[in-house]
């Protein structure tokens, strides 16, 4: 009987370390999503996935799979990705007034030049919630 508790006692413990292992520190925990583009990290290649929906996200990512805060200045396609029929993915900067329209579902691609300056895209019946900003260099 003895060596059952001590079994059982052991179990908890190794239970207990495996849970506080999985916490991780708080300073890693993701944080809440609120829509809108914080990391930084310029991107790579000339292809951009932009995506809005089905929930209340918008993203707009490089090759990479990063968020994009700063490109250099030049042609880009952006893959347009929009999964919601109360959302619309409106990109708008130097030049650039791309809109995949809010009633609109499905794929769409868009071929434009970017120039330096600052862009901004967001969600125009949710801008307050769902946006993003990134810069163009060069």
């Amino acid at each position: 009987m003895r060596v059952s508790r001590m079994t059982l006692a052991l179990g908890v413990v190794v239970a207990i370390l495996g849970v506080a292992a999985c916490g991780g520190d708080d300073d890693e925990s993701a944080p809440t999503d609120t829509g809108t583009t914080t990391e930084t990290t310029t991107a790579t290649g000339t292809t951009l996935q932009a995506s809005v929906g089905p929930g209340f996200d918008i993203s707009l990512t490089g090759s990479d799979g990063a968020a994009v805060t700063t490109l250099a200045a030049g042609e880009y396609t952006i893959e347009v990705d929009d999964q919601s029929d109360i959302h619309n993915f409106h990109l708008t900067g130097p030049g650039v007034d791309e809109d995949s329209g809010v009633s609109e579902t499905g794929t769409s691609t868009w071929t434009v030049t970017l120039e330096a300056g600052a862009y901004h895209f967001q969600c125009d019946p949710h801008a307050g919630s769902m946006n993003g900003d990134f810069d163009v260099t060069g």
